[in-house]
């Protein structure tokens, strides 16, 4: 079963109906068991320890000697370099991402696929299969550290009154004791993967992006240091293991004998304008 058969005789059905319809085939394939065993090289549990292990350790380093020290000197800023950053932190908030990425999934699932041939239709189902992968490798560990940082109940700078990198409120579910991880970052570093996974070549640009939201978490004093590194290694991973999941069904991606993921060839822009015009085709 894929997203584009089961819906040859959708001609009847409403836009809804058929949304509904291939939604459901989407999620279906989303959950089929992993298609990759040989070529898919398990993950290595000792050298996941050792990662984390060296990501907790520069944490607690960064919280003891540069968190308190950054705020601080960010203080002693012209107000100029603050409010420049502020003008551009919200563009860093992953509904950016989100609703035109989910906007656009409903609208090419309610396409009236019966208008279009077999190949069109998959190039279609191509393109469904990349917008869901760029929203789920942003929704997911957006959602996760949503709702960590409410457990976690880190004080954002001066919340407490003072600078203090170790005020911590867990289980508060006030925006004051939500800085760990930070969201900003999370969300701009699941970016860079989700969408330098299936184009290399914007990956400059990408991290340009990431970089200026990243510092302007800091230059507004929403978050400290640790909290913005936090945020980055979460959405390293989670844009990764989001990655790895499609693979290991073959989806947008494959895996090669060595382990190593690669994006399958995406439909052309020629491709897509063909499917335009059969779909707008009288």
């Amino acid at each position: 079963m894929s997203v584009a058969n089961g819906l040859h005789h959708d001609g009847l059905l409403s836009p809804l109906r058929r949304c509904v319809t291939t939604v459901g085939a989407a999620i279906y394939l989303l959950l089929r068991p992993v298609r990759v065993r040989g070529e898919a090289r398990p993950l290595s549990w000792r050298a996941l320890a050792i990662s984390a292990g060296i990501i907790v350790a520069a944490f607690l380093l960064c919280m003891s000697l540069v968190d308190a020290a950054v705020v601080r000197w960010v203080g002693t800023l012209p107000r100029t370099v603050p409010w420049l950053f502020d003008q551009i932190t919200d563009y860093g908030k992953s509904a950016w991402f989100l609703w035109p990425l989910g906007i656009l999934f409903v609208l090419l699932a309610g396409l009236p696929q019966s208008r279009l041939t077999r190949f069109s239709q998959l190039v279609l189902a191509a393109v469904m299969a990349r917008v869901g992968f760029l929203f789920l490798a942003i929704a997911v560990p957006g959602l996760f550290i949503n709702i960590l940082k409410r457990l976690v109940g880190r004080a954002r700078p001066g919340v407490p009154g003072v600078i203090d990198p170790f005020a911590f409120h867990p289980f508060s579910w006030s925006a004051a004791y939500a800085s760990l991880p930070s969201g900003h970052a999370t969300t701009v570093l699941s970016v860079i993967v989700a969408f330098g996974s299936l184009w290399p070549r914007a990956r400059t640009v990408l991290w340009i992006y990431a970089l200026l939201i990243m510092a302007s978490r800091i230059a507004v004093t929403a978050h400290f240091p640790s909290d913005v590194l936090a945020g980055a290694v979460f959405g390293t991973l989670g844009a990764m293991l989001v990655r790895r999941y499609f693979a290991l069904r073959r989806l947008v991606f494959s895996i090669d004998p060595n382990g190593g993921l690669h994006a399958w060839p995406g439909p052309s822009l020629k491709r897509i304008k063909a499917v335009a015009r059969e779909l707008l085709a009288p």
